[in-house]
Parts: C-alpha cells; structure tokens; sequence
C-alpha cells in the first residue's frame, strides 16, 4: 500500500519527517488522526522501529482504539505489541514493570474519583475536620491540582496561603498515607509518579527513553506539567518526538492543561521543525470563516489560517428565544423539521451547552417530541450503585489491602456488620499498623467484638477468601458472576422485584458482557487489566456514535468529534463566556477556544441559540448575547429573531467628573470596585435617573442608580 496516497502536501511531509523533534500544528477537521495513523505505518513498514520502540499517546480510549484500527488496516497486525493509549493507561503499564523501586506493588489499585472521595472524607474524620464546612471535592481538587504541577505534600504546604490552603495541606499528607498503605494509586498518581521514578533513578530512565526511539503526542496543547514532564525524560535519548495538536482547541486550563506546553514547543526543542496542517475537511466555508474570525481574537495563539474545499454552506443561524423553555422547544422543532424533510437520522444532530444545568430543558423538549436521545457525561454506567458494588468486590479480591473498597461492600447487602463492629475493626487495623483489608485474616484476634459480631465478620471474610480463590481459576466473565451470586448481591435484588430492582440485574448482566467483551480484545485478560481498564474509562469512551439518538453534551466533551448539525445553546455573557472568567485574560481566551471548538463541530449547519431571560436562584434573570457573537462577521449570519432588546444608547456621566459624558447601553461591561467586572442587562430611564440592572461574577445581579454606583465604564458604544 502507498501510504502517501490520499495525503494532501503537508500531511506527507508530517508523515515522512522522522527524525528528530516535530510539531504539526493541526486545526481542526485537518487530519490529524490520519496523519499519525500514516506515520505510525510508516515507522513499521519502513522498519525504522520495532512496534515496541514507538509509544503513542492519546487523551481518550475511544481515540486510541480508532489510531489502532487505522493501524491495522494499513499494515496489518504488526502493530499488536506497541506502546498506544492514554497517559493513564501507558504510566499504569510502566509502573506495574518498574514501581517496585518506589514501593509501588504491581498489583495496585487504581481509585476513581468516587474512591477518593470517600479516602478524602475518612482523612478529614480522623483530623476532626468537618464536611460541611470543608468540601472533600474541593479538598480533592486542590490536591490534584498539587499533583499535577508535581508538588509534594511538603512543597504544598509551604506554598499554603490563607487558612483554606493550610487545611487542604494538613489533609494532603495523610491522603497520600492512606493510599500508599491501601496499595492504591489515584489518577494524578499514575503520571506523577513515574515523573519521580524516570526523573529519580538514572538506570530506569536510561532504560525506558532508550526502549521509545519514536514517541508521538496527540492533543498536545492539552497537556499538564507533569505529562509534559514525562514526555521531556522519555524523549530525551532519541528525541524523535512527534507533538501534534492545535493551541486554539486547548479547553483544559481547568483541570491542569497548559497551552504554553505547544506554544513553547520550539524553545523547548531548537531544531524541531514545524508543519501546519491548514486544510480542513470537515466544515463548510462558511463556518470555516465564521470560526477563524472568532479565534483570531485571540492573542495566545500561533497563527494559522485554515481554509477548505467544501461547499460554501448555509450561513450560520442566531436564534433569539424567551427562555429555556423555548430554547428547547426550537431546537426539538428544528430537529423534527430536518429529519423530516431531508430524512436525517436522530444520530447526525448534537447539542452543545457550556454547563451540565442547562439539559434539562433540553431533554425535557425532546421528550416531548418523543425524540430519541442521549447524555454524554450524564451518569456513566460504570457510577451506578450496583456496578459499583460489584466492582468494589472484584477490588477487593485482587487487592486485599484496599480499605475504600472494603468499607464500600463489607455490609452489601445487608449482612448485620454495622458501624460499631467496623469501627472496631478498624481500631484494631491502626494499632496493628494494617489495613482493614488485611483484618478480614485476623478477626478472631479481635478481643473487643461481641461473638455474633465476629461471626459475621467471619462469614464475610470466608466469602472474600473463597472468591480470590476462584479469581486464580476463573476468567473476569465468570468471576462476576461468581462475586455477584456468591456475595449474595443477586438474591438481595431478586427478592426486591421492583422495577429498580430488575433494573440493576439488568445492569449487572451487562457487565458480565463487558467482561466477555474484555476477555475477547485483551492480549493480557487479567482481573487487574480489567480493573485498570473500568477505573480509567472515560465519558466519551462510552458513547456510542452509531446509535440514533440525539446526543446532547458539554462544548468540553464534544472536542474531537463531529455532526453535519450543532446546535449551541445559550451563547449568552455569562454563560459563554462564563461569568468566573470575566476577569481573567487567560481564562476569557479559553472561553473563546471553547466556543471556537463548538462551531468546528459541525460538517453542514450551526444553530445557536440566545436567551432574552432564564431563571436561577433570584428568579427571572435577563440574558445579552455573547461578545463573541460579534466576532462573526455579518456577512456569515442569518439572525431569524431578535436576540436581545433593542440596544438604545444612554448616556451617562462619569460619577466621578460630570463633565464628561460616557455610552452605557444593553451588553456594556464595567467595573465596581467590590462587585468586579459585570455586564448591563437594562437600562431604564436617562441621564441622571438612569438605573441599570448589572450581572457580575458569581451570578450575583444589582440593580443600581448609574450616578452613584461608582461603576467603571470599560467599553462604550459597540
């Protein structure tokens, strides 16, 4: 096979450029995926690497298992043994060969954010701090964001400013304990930690950065410090690194992303050369244009200009609606419209909206169209109570040092083990310097239980100890079936014989599918690959792109994919841009990425949807349309109703100096000096009696007499 064929000029070149440090500036609909596929081949068929000497990461599963497929079918299963997959899945691997130098038992447990939760909430029990008036999320996420900026305990704390940070500081270190002494790992663990291991011991990076001659990065502006880190020590011998990726998609900033990492990718590697991918092959255009003016705003960014061969398409359409209830109902009709009058699927449209609050009007429309849909990012399969349960046993059974998961199951169902008895196990567990995992074997060394208490014990721990003994003989399939029926979960829903109830053996049924399924595509079906694999899925990894249904989710999750139709819903200040990053440069230009990923979404059409009002917390609130709706040239829009009143210029003066006179109107931003930045909603009367209705950060809305607000007028008349 020619595996240049069908590659415009710069894909070949990305593809046949192999040695030494490349970037290839990819916008969106470019090719990105193909171009890796076709130098991953390359790499194989021109025998440069052997499949163990090529690493290739990704940001999702879903995305790694498309590259492989790629693979495949251009050259065949010479791919099998090669280093793909997200960075969780490819540090797990690492660690399981080489953590033992830092304490790290191979058989380690992988906790998802459920997991460490419930760790967080038991730390901050034993430290006598309350939930209430100390979130355990916003604990978790404080700690996370440490983690991935590779700081310790010991380096946190002394960054700690306020006594906010100094609790979170104190919950840290224990955190960490309660992890190591479980033999668990939690998702920042898996990339932090082989940064310590490769940075730590000279021979284990010499080892791996000379086992990777090629390494190449898919989504590289979305990258954090620690995985930059890591890329930087694996690359270091050969530095035959491929990062590919598009600084005006990068929508991560909150979860660790930093767009310096592409930005800065040619001061970090002097001699890397650079390749745009500039020719898109997905959108019309006309949104190509209407997309480009938008993200030029922007000034962190590295020029490009993207163009196409499409068609010209239809101009993108502004619709103004009254309220969320509309907004619903136009987008439902919309829908109905088009696959009525041009037999359209349900599968080819998708909502998008900036927060998960604003689907419920969305469903609550579809249903009563009886249009079917689905929710990216909505409860995931593998959330539910019952799975979780069931997983929590198979945890156990591969890890017997795991306390999160053992509190989870130990009285489910209902066993009689109650909150005195574990509490007393677990008294027992720290005086002996143990887990409570670990008890389970020593029960009858337990003085301070009752005998009916320590019977029950008993049997619990005759249940775990006769399925780890049946995990040494039984594939994943069968084992849950086993842990199901053995744990006496499946009698306990049975007996129930509600709809709920069948509901949850339905689910269990479906993952002893799922493990069937595991078994088939793994080369490894260990029970701990398939525990690996559960606690590192992903929402998108879930969502089935066949089925014919709508698909509404967040503009974060929609990233990488594609629909001939989008609709975006509610493009309102405030919203989209969201009202917690009025004040921040940095943040204001991730919005506009964001909204800039929305619009490249669609193949065919864009629909975009602005709310005169919706309602919160205060009751009615007034909407504007988005600044960035300005962006976009009028030539682009079609405006089918009005989005906001009528901007009918005010004036008002300056309350400092009266002499000179300022424009406020409907979507001026200003500035109070105890509120921050905010935007006019109303304005009603005129000069000297004229009062303005202003939303500022925090959702927080005054209504205020202009002369004596004491309010900055930061833009005028538009």
């Amino acid at each position: 096979m020619d595996l240049f064929q069908d590659l415009n000029p710069p894909q070949k070149e990305a593809v046949g450029h192999t040695e030494g440090p490349l970037l290839v500036l990819a916008g969106a609909g470019s090719g990105k995926t193909r171009v890796l596929a076709h130098r991953i081949a390359y790499l194989l068929s021109e025998a440069r690497a052997r499949t163990d000497q090529i690493l290739a990461v990704t940001f999702t599963n879903k995305a790694a298992g498309e590259m492989a497929d790629r693979v495949r079918a251009l050259v065949g299963d010479v791919s099998a043994g090669m280093w793909m997959g997200t960075f969780h899945s490819i540090c797990s691997r690492l660690l399981r060969i080489e953590g033992r130098r830092l304490g790290i038992s191979p058989d380690f447990t992988i906790y998802d954010e459920q997991d460490q939760k419930l760790l967080v909430k038991q730390v901050m029990a034993d430290l006598g701090l309350s939930p209430s008036k100390l979130a355990p999320s916003g604990v978790l996420s404080r700690i996370s964001w440490a983690k991935s900026g590779l700081l310790t305990p010991d380096e946190y704390a002394k960054r700690a400013l306020g006594p906010y940070e100094k609790r979170v500081a104190t919950v840290y270190p224990l955190y960490e304990a309660a992890l190591r002494m479980s033999n668990a790992l939690d998702f920042d663990d898996l990339i932090t930690i082989p940064v310590r291991l490769l940075g730590g011991h000279p021979e284990v990076l010499e080892r791996n950065a000379a086992r990777f001659r090629y390494i190449l990065i898919d989504e590289y502006q979305d990258t954090n410090k620690a995985q930059y880190e890591l890329v930087r020590l694996l690359s270091s011998t050969h530095r035959n690194i491929c990062a590919v990726g598009d600084d005006d998609q990068s929508i991560y900033r909150w979860r660790g992303a930093d767009v310096t990492n592409i930005l800065n990718f040619e001061r970090d590697f002097t001699d890397a050369k650079v390749i745009r991918l500039e020719q898109s092959y997905r959108s019309t255009k006309t949104i190509l244009a209407a997309s480009q003016a938008v993200i030029q705003r922007n000034k962190m960014r590295k020029a490009k200009t993207l163009w196409t061969e499409n068609p010209v398409g239809r101009k993108i359409v502004v619709s103004g609606v009254g309220g969320e209830q509309e907004e619903g109902r136009f987008i439902a009709d919309a829908v109905e419209q088009f696959a009525r009058e041009e037999s359209r699927g349900h599968g080819q449209f998708v909502v998008l909206y900036r927060t998960n609050a604003q689907s419920r009007a969305l469903e609550e429309a579809l249903r009563k169209s009886a249009i079917p849909y689905v929710i990216v990012g909505g409860l995931k399969f593998y959330e539910r109570k019952e799975i979780k349960d069931i997983i929590a046993y198979l945890k156990l059974v591969s890890n017997p040092k795991d306390s999160v998961s053992l509190a989870r199951i130990i009285n489910v169902p209902n066993r009689g083990i109650g909150d005195v008895t574990f509490s007393r196990l677990k008294e027992f567990a720290a005086d002996e310097g143990v887990t409570t995992g670990e008890v389970l074997d020593r029960v009858s060394e337990i003085e301070s239980l009752k005998p009916g208490a320590r019977r029950r014990l008993e049997v619990f721990g005759d249940i775990v100890r006769e399925l780890r003994s049946l995990s040494e003989s039984h594939p994943v399939a069968e084992l849950i079936g086993l842990v199901a029926e053995k744990s006496g979960y499946l009698d306990h829903l049975k007996q129930q014989t509600t709809i709920e109830a069948m509901s949850r053996l339905e689910n269990i049924q479906e993952l002893v599918a799922g493990g069937y399924e595991f078994q088939e595509r793994s080369e490894t079906p260990t029970l701990a690959k398939f525990l690996e694999e559960v606690s590192l899925v992903m929402d998108i990894d879930l969502w089935d792109d066949h089925r014919e249904a709508v698909s509404l989710m967040t503009l974060h999750n929609a990233k990488g994919l594609e629909f001939p139709i989008v609709f975006i819903a509610g493009v309102e200040e405030g919203l989209i841009p969201h009202h917690t990053s009025f004040e921040d440069q940095e943040e204001l230009e991730e919005e506009r990425r964001l909204f800039y990923v929305g619009l490249t979404r669609a193949k065919e059409r864009v629909f975009i949807t602005v709310a005169l009002g919706r309602r919160g917390f205060q009751g009615w609130m007034p909407q504007v349309g988005s600044r960035f709706l300005e962006d976009i040239p009028d030539e682009f829009v079609e405006t089918i109703t009005p989005f906001h009143e009528e901007r009918r210029p005010a004036p008002v003066r300056d309350h400092e100096d009266w002499g000179e006179e300022k424009i406020v109107h409907t979507g001026s931003r200003v500035r109070h000096p105890d509120w921050g930045v905010g935007t006019v909603l109303m304005s009603e009367g005129y000069g000297e009696q004229l009062r303005l209705t202003v939303r500022f950060g925090g959702n927080v809305t005054k209504r205020v007499l202009a002369r004596y607000a004491n309010l900055e007028i930061l833009d005028g008349e538009i």
